[in-house]
């Protein structure tokens, strides 16, 4: 009797609660699916429910995004589980250490990484309030972690645009202006990146600060939650191949078990929905990839609708798929996902901790040197990732060289960096650090190459043994200057020196570069060294103090000199010793400008360079007078004939009078030499193959044939040219695609040499090779007064290509 009184208690105060949780329709004021829900608004139910249920919900907020919108997390589980949440999450991480004992499932479930990507926020609300309320029984041995909302400030520009541009009520023809976003849509950031390619790069602050969170609890199953076009159905687990190698047997079959789930759920209402295709597991900075490579199973879901969706519109084949319904596939996903981790709690716990036990993979440590500031930076990135480095207690090693791309040896120092697989992070180490990644199908989503030692442009030898280490010591500190010198030297190798150099402009310090190498007291200093003289800067107040602040700001070197006399090479008053222009720079936005592209150099100068730019919209673009400024940049993207033929003689003779135009990727192709400047096309002869009859089922294989899908090549450098300052003789380039031009007559900065190129890493088509050869990288073309530099391939792309930066500065500051 007293069980029963107790068991009449708990039911009827289990439903007393869940009478008391308005759903979000009855908070909100309106239907959900009816309207979109603006951020603030998501932010004010999720604090209702944690203020209504504080026992089962637990609300933080992780951070902030660059328009000062709330990135929340919430914690949902039984009250028992919640009041022991933090133990929970410390004896699920000690099976990184293998000496764990949890039971209890880790669910993570992202929403709306992409912001016109807008249902699976709305879904996360219904989501969370059925968990709470007629699904309490999952939550039993589960804790459910929900981030509503990964980018606020997309999601916000698509709500607000589609609210100021629908019809009323709503139209459902997908010609009408609310199906059609402007040039900036809702899916980016504030700085127009894909967040959901950021999970490895960590380049975007909503990725920063969101990583330190994951890494604090390693979940058992990750969902992002996506949308595709308005004419698909729905795509879940399991994924398309390929996988990459290291995804273990489970992390594949729990896939299915859950695809499997979702499938009864899909069939019992009729909803179509498709697996195995498309979406793969192998680039590594995913939102299913990376928690995959860090033990989860990692999953994308795939709702049709997205930007073009609203709250309503008409399919290709004359059904309306409504806000309601999408809502209703991402609703189903989610809870079937914490439905299967529930009923397979003790094997998920299980094998987690399998999988973090150590791994007989082929290279047990990647042993680095180079630049101290390149090596810095990586050294950064790991540690966000949580992953343990340290330097060398041996003398050389030996492997697999990346340079050659074949085995050899390398002496190493107490300032090289050794990355091993014997850690918890082995895994993703091995994922991130490989020289080429195992491909299991040519056919891919995205970039197959992107190793860090050529992304970060340091030498490197992949070990089968495990080369013994130390924790790394601490950087020395920058010493005061001398009053007494006539001038300070700094090296040019680095990103780190082109921040230097901008805040030394921004701050009216007046500074040259040497175009010839010099030595000086028995120490030699490449070109593009930076020499800034007292002489120089006499008139600018408090210059050695602003300059000794500056220095230490970034621990920067410098080497003071009591005299302008060189050993050898150019004296400092020489005319090779130019002063260094302090440019005032613009680049041009809008169409016909890739929203990413533009993204990428609008970041690198507000964030990474933190150096002025002007954005000039191609609506008014015309209207501006271009001798106010010294360089325009026109990011990649598709111009076609954007430019007619009275603006293209307008920018030639803005050129030609001393400005510096730098045209990347697809703007190249409105410029070449049929428009008006010097570059070329490679002219290829045609495939063969093209002119027989190919039969339909062989058609996207032979379209591979003529692409590049983010293969690393190894290009030639001419390091005496100023664009090309501070590198060595070869680049490790990453082309993204198989656009070719011919060698300028001058200026071949860079270039890959050869009619037959061989990528080191990642897929490139048999007929794209021939495309690339003999064909330029980088290059500056010399118009009058003024010049025109080409960047075929992206140094700037996705913003981790670390190595590539230097190039883009050298455009800035070096070229004259």
């Amino acid at each position: 009797m007293t069980r029963f009184l107790f068991s009449l208690f708990a039911l009827s105060s289990f439903f007393l609660t869940a009478q008391n949780i308005k759903s979000p329709s009855e908070f909100l004021g309106y239907e959900l699916g009816t309207e979109f829900t603006r951020h603030h608004e998501v932010v004010d139910y999720y604090e209702y429910l944690a203020e209504q249920v504080p026992d089962m919900v637990k609300l933080t907020t992780y951070g902030q995004t660059n328009e000062r919108r709330p990135l929340l997390l919430a914690y949902v589980s039984t009250a028992t589980n919640m009041s022991n949440l933090e133990n929970i999450r410390l004896e699920h991480m000690k099976d990184l250490e293998g000496t764990g004992n949890g039971t209890t499932a880790i669910v993570w479930l992202s929403y709306n990484v992409h912001g016109n990507e807008s249902v699976s926020t709305e879904a996360s609300m219904q989501t969370i309030y059925e968990l709470l309320t007629v699904k309490r029984s999952y939550l039993e041995n589960t804790v459910v972690i929900m981030d509503p909302c990964i980018n606020p400030d997309g999601r916000d520009r698509y709500s607000n645009w589609y609210n100021q541009y629908k019809n009323t009520p709503h139209q459902v023809d997908p010609n009408s202006k609310e199906h059609n976003e402007g040039w900036w849509s809702g899916r980016s950031n504030h700085y127009m990146f894909d967040l959901n390619r950021d999970w490895a790069w960590l380049t975007q602050v909503e990725s920063q600060q969101r990583i330190k969170v994951y890494n604090e609890w390693l979940p058992h199953v990750h969902v992002d939650f996506h949308e595709q076009g308005v004419d698909n159905p729905y795509y879940f687990a399991p994924a398309a191949e390929p996988y990459h190698e290291v995804i273990t047997n489970f992390q594949r079959d729990f896939q299915v078990t859950l695809g499997k789930n979702h499938a009864k759920y899909f069939d019992a209402n009729g909803w179509f929905y498709f697996t195995k295709e498309i979406f793969d597991l192998f680039y590594p900075s995913y939102g299913d990839t990376y928690p995959t490579y860090n033990g989860a199973i990692g999953m994308t879901y795939e709702q049709g609708g997205s930007g073009r969706g609203g709250l309503a519109v008409m399919t290709r084949i004359g059904d309306t798929l409504t806000l309601k319904k999408r809502i209703d596939g991402h609703h189903t996903t989610g809870l079937s996902t914490v439905e299967v981790s529930h009923l397979n709690a003790e094997k998920l716990n299980t094998e987690f901790r399998k999988f973090y036990q150590k791994k007989n993979f082929k290279y047990k440590s990647y042993v680095l040197n180079g630049d101290v500031d390149k090596i810095d930076a990586l050294k950064e990135l790991l540690g966000k990732h949580k992953i343990k480095y340290g330097s060398p207690t041996v003398s050389s090693v030996k492997g697999f060289n990346y340079q050659t791309g074949g085995n050899g040896s390398m002496s190493v120092s107490d300032k090289s960096l050794v990355v091993s697989t014997n850690q918890p992070k082995g895994t993703l180490v091995k994922v991130l650090f490989e020289p080429d990644a195992k491909l299991s199908d040519s056919l891919t989503y995205d970039i197959t190459a992107w190793s860090l030692p050529y992304a970060y442009g340091l030498r490197g030898i992949a070990s089968s043994s495990l080369v013994p280490s130390q924790d790394v010591s601490d950087l020395a500190s920058v010493e005061s200057l001398n009053s007494g010198s006539y001038a300070y030297i700094s090296n040019w190798n680095s990103m780190k020196d082109a921040r230097f150099l901008a805040t030394l402009l921004k701050a009216g310090i007046r500074v040259r570069k040497a175009d010839h190498p010099f030595s000086l007291n028995g120490k030699s200093f490449a070109r593009g060294s930076l020499i800034i003289t007292k002489g120089d800067n006499q008139n600018q107040s408090g210059f050695l103090s602003q300059l000794t602040k500056i220095s230490k700001e970034y621990n920067q070197d410098l080497t003071p000199s009591s005299t302008g006399y060189v050993d050898s090479g150019k004296d400092f008053g020489s005319s090779y010793i130019q002063m260094i222009t302090k440019p005032k720079i613009a680049i041009l936005s809008g169409e016909p400008t890739s929203t990413l592209r533009f993204g990428e150099i609008w970041h690198f100068f507000e964030q990474q360079l933190h150096y002025p730019i002007t954005v000039l919209d191609s609506d008014y673009v015309d209207a501006v007078d271009l001798k106010d400024y010294h360089i325009l940049i026109l990011p990649g993207g598709g111009y076609g004939d954007y430019f007619n033929e009275s603006q293209l003689g307008k920018l030639k003779e803005w050129v030609r009078s001393g400005g510096k135009l730098l045209a990347m990727g697809g703007a190249i192709n409105a410029i070449d030499g049929e428009h008006g400047f010097g570059i070329k096309k490679k002219e290829i002869a045609q495939d063969t193959l093209a002119s027989k009859p190919q039969p339909h089922k062989n058609a996207q294989r032979e379209q591979i044939k003529n692409a590049i899908t983010g293969a690393i090549f190894k290009a030639k450098v001419d390091n005496s040219h100023p664009l090309a300052y501070g590198y060595g003789a070869d680049y490790f380039t990453l082309k993204l695609g198989s656009a070719g031009y011919d060698f300028l007559k001058n200026g071949n900065a860079a270039y890959l040499e050869g009619a037959n190129p061989k990528q080191v890493s990642g897929f490139a088509g048999s007929e794209a090779l021939k495309k690339v050869g003999n064909s330029l990288i980088f290059g500056v073309e010399e118009v009058g007064e003024g010049q025109v530099i080409y960047m075929i391939d992206n140094p700037l792309f996705r913003g981790f290509w670390e190595n590539g930066k230097l190039f883009f500065a050298n455009a800035l500051f070096m070229v004259d």
